[in-house]
């Protein structure tokens, strides 16, 4: 699954037991009722975030995930999470577009 959407804020990171290591990004997304999203990236995608800035346009590739949880009482309850895996900037897409379409008309002619 695919998020586009402009980045809000990047949260710092966080390391937690046996080095496991979190950080979250909320991106504001673009459709008709835009809605702003936590999207967390674990373990080495957390250096996917390095390089973004407040207000980048960017695409996230996701997974979504739900995990079960029983409380101390004995209650089970369930969570979604939103897990990024994959950034493109829209910058990136437009220059891979670009590289695609040939210069002019005539370049794609046989003589």
């Amino acid at each position: 699954m695919e998020i586009i959407g402009t980045v809000k804020k990047i949260l710092d990171l966080k390391v937690y037991k046996n080095n496991f290591k979190k950080r979250e990004l909320l991106i504001k997304t673009e459709e008709p009722y835009p809605q702003i999203l936590i999207i967390e990236f674990i373990l080495d995608k957390t250096k996917l975030l390095n390089s973004l800035k407040k207000d980048d346009k960017i695409k996230i590739f996701i997974n979504l995930k739900g995990k079960q949880w029983t409380t101390k009482t004995g209650e089970t309850r369930f969570f979604n999470s939103i897990q990024g895996w994959k950034i493109e900037t829209m910058k990136d897409k437009i220059e891979k577009t670009k590289k695609k379409q040939p210069n002019n008309e005539f370049d794609e002619l046989p003589f």
